[in-house]
């Protein structure tokens, strides 16, 4: 059952970082090249969907990696899985404190209402974005190397 557990949880979070990678290095390069208001709007689409799902994720793969920790604490790599849950805990520290407050802003702004600085906004919360995925990036390595 533990095994279950520790391959469910690697999935898990190897398919969070992909989908946060995507958004860092793919869509929002995407996004800025999009002409006229069409880079607001999608950032806009994409912070009310994403940001409906992603704390969900966020919080479910802490859980899953204190799970881990919990229940391998015998086995060799705990360590490693403890260390990868203290790093999404600061991701999920960063997420509330720095990335959600852009993103509540953003996912509501139009053409119309957006405001002068929106794009240093957005520039600010890519920024804080990077290093959230260097955080669960190394999360997720050493859950993976945790298996090994």
């Amino acid at each position: 059952m533990l095994n279950a557990l520790e391959v469910f949880t690697t999935v898990v979070v190897g398919l969070m970082v992909g989908v946060e990678f995507s958004v860092a290095f793919v869509m929002n390069r995407i996004f800025n090249a999009l002409p006229e208001d069409s880079d607001q709007l999608a950032r806009a689409h994409g912070g009310r969907m994403l940001g409906a799902l992603m704390p969900f994720w966020y919080i479910g793969s802490l859980v899953l990696s204190a799970i881990w920790a919990i229940a391998g604490w015998h086995r060799p790599g705990a360590g490693l899985v403890v260390t990868a849950a203290a790093l999404l805990i600061v991701s999920v520290i960063m997420s509330i404190v720095l990335l959600v407050p852009i993103n509540n802003r953003g996912k509501t702004w139009t053409p119309e209402n957006r405001p002068a600085d929106w794009k240093e906004q957005m520039n600010r919360w890519d920024r804080y974005h990077y290093v959230r995925v260097a955080v669960i990036i190394g999360a997720f390595t050493l859950l993976v190397t945790a298996l090994a």
